[in-house]
């Protein structure tokens, strides 16, 4: 079994993943570890859970981490997130490495699930790397509440 010690993962979580993946439907993890199906189907689904987590943890951090970053709020069209991408880099000296059609298509793949009629549906927080790189974190998860996060400071382009 892989060491589940430096990761998000409990123990009995690596060990039913790593049974689903060489092919055990659930009732035979449950008859290998002695548990029940139901009990399998909670650990990985809790599993899944915190991979989830872990990904949008790198998500929010590589965007954190990029010298330009700007918030725009629900509503927003992609036509003006696109220009707004544009604009922000130029205010801080980079050159974004997409053109145009490339940007939108890039941006939509990002944020397809919080987009409806062309609008974004959730704020989103868009950083922008020295190489011209757009990175992408939705502020919240799937109710488009805002829970995740606030918008303080929306539309200003922080530096370092």
């Amino acid at each position: 079994m892989a060491e589940s010690r430096t990761t998000m993962l409990t123990d009995r979580q690596v060990e039913v993943l790593e049974l689903r993946e060489k092919g055990y439907t659930q009732r035979e993890v449950a008859d290998e570890l002695g548990t029940t199906g139901s009990n399998v189907s909670a650990v990985e689904r809790a599993a899944e859970e915190n991979v989830e987590k872990a990904r949008r943890t790198l998500e929010l951090v590589r965007t954190l981490r990029a010298p330009a970053q700007f918030t725009v709020s629900a509503g927003t069209s992609f036509e003006e997130l696109v220009s707004r991408v544009y604009g922000h880099g130029d205010e801080a000296g980079i050159k974004i490495a997409y053109c145009r059609p490339e940007l939108y298509t890039h941006l939509y793949g990002k944020l397809e699930a919080v987009t409806t009629a062309n609008q974004l549906t959730n704020s989103t927080t868009i950083g922008l790397t020295k190489d011209g790189e757009v990175k992408v974190f939705r502020d919240s998860v799937g109710s488009g509440d805002g829970s995740a996060g606030d918008d303080p400071g929306e539309g200003e382009t922080r530096e370092r």
